[in-house]
């Protein structure tokens, strides 16, 4: 039996005489770059989200930099972040000059450590940017008091975690604004890239716009210098679709992750840890062991596709050598770079396929 670590051939299946008609017509208007339905996702994200504002962009990375420009983030300031993420996170806050301070993940929930930023706050500190890792959101309540009390804007990076919920809240409005992602993975994907910033301060609202389209506000007519990032209508349209599923499709990946929390009792593997009050959307379901390199190789093995996330936390990467970290700063990152792996949880799973996964990491 062969099983992805996530089939979207299957769920396209479903979707595609409704998206096919979708695009047909954008086709036939020739309307390409915003356009109507970006408006409408913007519309519908924002609502979703409930948050005031929402801008499309043209991917999660270009999300967190523009948000970052618009916060005024620049040369020289320091942004508190995990290290323990994929590396736009990281890479957003180097582009628009400012310096990554890397703070530990909680050994739980493998989201930044609350109780660790703000022994790393200094006059230079800015902004914090929590990640919310695998669908799980970081523990909001700690970080926004600490950023009150330091006056630090906090900017979310949603890119794993729409549809995510802290305490009931979405994902993307528990800070300043938030960044999401629309990447084909992501459980709201698109058909290429694609982003977001929703926010509920108008003036940031207003800059990101600005920014995402060359400054402009009329065409040739430039209040600041700002990008080519523009969310384009056939993404936006695939997305208007997609999102009336989202929380169904939630719902069947939270199914599939009680199934295997449920079937992998007892084995010696760490399942993942929600703690109450959350919601966790799932993108991925992520299982610890000391074993992980042995049970991720039986896995391939056997026709499951699995892997890890990450195998080599950002602070030891070479593109942030400057940074001048070494093994051992940072131990939790560390650890969990090496016994974590993610199986399949994807909503069209089979009782079958599910069946399988479970018999399969039971052999080891």
């Amino acid at each position: 039996m062969k099983i992805p670590i996530l089939d979207l051939k299957k769920q396209y299946k479903g979707l595609k005489k409704e998206i096919e008609a979708r695009i047909s017509k954008i086709c036939d208007n020739q309307s390409f770059v915003l356009g109507e339905e970006v408006s409408l996702i913007e519309k519908n994200i924002s609502e979703y989200c409930n948050t005031q504002y929402a801008i499309g962009v043209n991917s999660g990375t270009d999300a967190l930099i523009l948000a970052l420009n618009a916060m005024g983030i620049c040369k020289g300031d320091e942004v508190i972040t995990t290290p323990f993420t994929f590396v736009a996170t990281v890479e957003a806050i180097s582009l628009v000059g400012g310096k990554p301070v890397f703070v530990d993940i909680d050994p739980k929930t493998y989201n930044i450590d609350p109780g660790l930023v703000e022994a790393k706050i200094t006059e230079k500190t800015k902004a914090i940017v929590p990640v919310h890792l695998y669908g799980l959101c970081a523990d909001m309540d700690p970080i926004s008091s600490i950023a009150k009390k330091h006056k630090l804007p906090v900017l979310e990076d949603c890119a794993q975690a729409i549809g995510s919920t802290y305490k009931g809240k979405k994902a993307g409005s528990l800070g300043v604004a938030g960044a999401i992602s629309f990447y084909p993975g992501k459980n709201l994907g698109c058909f290429g890239d694609g982003g977001m910033v929703v926010t509920n301060e108008e003036a940031l609202y207003k800059k990101v716009k600005l920014l995402r389209n060359h400054g402009s506000e009329k065409s040739y007519y430039h209040k600041i210098v700002g990008y080519n990032s523009r969310l384009d209508n056939l993404q936006a349209a695939v997305l208007n679709i997609k999102l009336t599923y989202l929380d169904k499709w939630i719902d069947q990946r939270i199914e599939n992750a009680a199934f295997f929390n449920k079937n992998l009792a007892g084995c010696s593997i760490t399942t993942p840890h929600v703690p109450e009050g959350y919601r966790h959307s799932y993108h991925q379901y992520v299982l610890r062991s000391k074993d992980a390199g042995k049970i991720v190789k039986h896995l391939l093995d056997s026709g499951i596709e699995s892997r890890t996330y990450y195998p080599l936390p950002l602070h030891l990467q070479e593109c942030f050598k400057s940074l001048g970290h070494k093994p051992g700063d940072f131990p939790e990152s560390e650890k969990l770079s090496k016994e974590s792996f993610a199986i399949p949880v994807y909503p069209e799973l089979t009782k079958e396929e599910k069946d399988y996964i479970v018999a399969t990491i039971k052999k080891v």
